[in-house]
């Protein structure tokens, strides 16, 4: 067994790398999320060593240290950091030649020659669900017996082994609460809509839905939800409450959990028992039956993508959802008392001036708690790369500006990526800049004291962003 280091590295200043998110950026407000694919490697890898790097605000100059003190060393990476990500791998090599050095995630498994070929320093990339993968490689198994990499034999060449299948037992997974407790601080993990501190997990892997821009069921979960057994999650959650007794929220980072009904109805009954307050992914099509079960038992809020207001943009992306139902499912949350989080993405095809105002009016109209408003992200590997190429919307390029805050990589011959932008901004101004959400806002902060200094403090940041799109637009 090879001594093992699993590490997000070092990028951009706040950049939020390993989130298992539609995109990797630096967030208007900062936030991050746990390193959960990292997570389960550890957890299956004996006296392995997760380093979160971003969240701990660690440079290159802090984790290069540890480059001789180990023998593999797995890092994430995304599309928006590859090229910074390749820097550290090659830090690491010439810091000890012996190093192994693979990559793991989305951008990788669906371009593993062109990655690996990027640079010298890479032995191999791991493509599609890595899990076992990398415990196999970790466990000095030879490469060439390895399915699902594509590595570098002695004579230099990139070979490609077969695809490994996806995993179906979920349940076999290891949980991944003692590598939180082991190697990560739980403090450094924060959003601007979850309560602090909070913890967030997989119980399974896979969407069913097939919307074009989505990053994670095009490239590593697929279409099938492959999930644990209600026993084992509140086994897990158990745990979970055991070893972090301070976490005031749990969250569901599957995909859509409430995909499964029926398992959504009793992962909540057993969340009602265990007493934790929870949240989850939705998209916004639960009905209300499940919706009063969930609530009942301890859902505080769901994070929901609505993308936009207008139908015709979702029927182009593949969402599967229908704003009739939306707004029925919006107005039973606000009833029964759940907070939502919601998504939008100006820019997707079809996206007009026009259709940027319809759904502005529409997430005012619907009137969640907070919203995240996002560019497209034309991650290679979807549909909506295949499409942008295709139509010459996108011509290739980072997909984030030079501090790591995304900006727009797709143009449209009647709507630029500058105007994108720019609508993100308005879009932000025009839902927050109301009557109606100043006093929501202002009542919320006067219920807490920790809620006054978090929102001031998010506020600050927030009109940093504002400005700093505006220099963008002067310059």
């Amino acid at each position: 067994m090879m001594k093992t280091l699993f590490l997000n590295p070092p990028s951009y200043e706040g950049f939020d790398g390993g989130a298992g998110s539609r995109y990797q950026a630096k967030r208007e407000v900062r936030s991050f999320w746990y390193p959960t694919w990292l997570a389960q490697l550890a957890a299956l890898v004996e006296d392995s060593r997760l380093i979160d790097a971003p969240p701990r605000g660690l440079t290159l100059k802090d984790v290069l240290p540890l480059a001789n003190d180990y023998e593999l060393l797995v890092m994430f990476t995304a599309a928006g950091s590859f090229r910074s990500d390749i820097l550290v791998a090659e830090a690491f090599k010439a810091a000890n030649p012996n190093l192994r050095i693979g990559l793991v995630g989305a951008h990788v498994a669906t371009l593993p020659a062109q990655s690996l070929e990027s640079s010298p320093a890479l032995d191999f990339v791991a493509r599609h669900e890595f899990d076992y993968t990398i415990q196999e490689i970790a466990y000095g198994k030879p490469y060439a017996e390895v399915d699902g990499i594509t590595w570098r034999n002695a004579a230099g060449e990139t070979v490609h082994n077969r695809d490994r299948a996806l995993i179906h037992d979920m349940d076999a997974l290891p949980s991944v609460a003692k590598v939180y407790r082991r190697d990560l601080v739980i403090d450094d993990y924060f959003n601007g809509y979850l309560h602090h501190p909070y913890l967030s997990f997989y119980t399974g892997r896979g969407c069913r839905s097939k919307c074009s821009f989505c990053l994670w069921p095009q490239t590593i979960g697929g279409h099938v939800y492959r999930s644990r057994s209600v026993a084992k999650v509140m086994e897990d959650l158990a745990e979970m409450k055991r070893l972090f007794p301070e976490v005031k929220e749990f969250f569901f980072d599957d995909d859509t959990l409430t995909d499964d009904r029926a398992r959504a109805k009793e992962i909540a009954i057993g969340m009602g028992k265990l007493g934790l307050m929870w949240s989850c992914n939705a998209k916004p099509n639960v009905p209300r039956d499940v919706l009063e079960v969930m609530k009942a038992n301890g859902l505080r809020l769901l994070l929901v993508g609505y993308e936009s207001g207008v139908q015709q943009i979702l029927n182009n992306i593949k969402k599967g959802t229908r704003i009739d139902i939306a707004r029925r499912f919006t107005a039973d949350c606000h009833d029964l008392g759940i907070l939502i989080h919601g998504t939008f993405i100006l820019g997707l095809p079809g996206e007009t001036k026009e259709t940027i105002q319809e759904t502005i009016k529409f997430a005012k109209e619907m009137n969640p708690r907070t919203i995240q408003v996002s560019l497209p992200a034309p991650y290679p590997g979807t549909l909506l790369y295949k499409q942008a190429t295709e139509n010459g919307w996108f011509e290739g390029g980072n997909l984030l500006r030079d501090d790591g805050v995304q900006h727009g990589a797709i143009s449209y011959p009647h709507l630029s990526a500058a105007e994108m932008e720019q609508a993100v901004a308005d879009f932000y101004k025009a839902f927050y800049f109301r009557t109606r959400k100043i006093v929501e806002i202002t009542l919320e902060m006067a219920r807490s004291w920790d809620m006054t200094k978090r929102r001031l403090h998010e506020g600050v940041e927030f009109f940093n962003y504002l400005r700093s799109r505006q220099a963008v637009k002067v310059a």
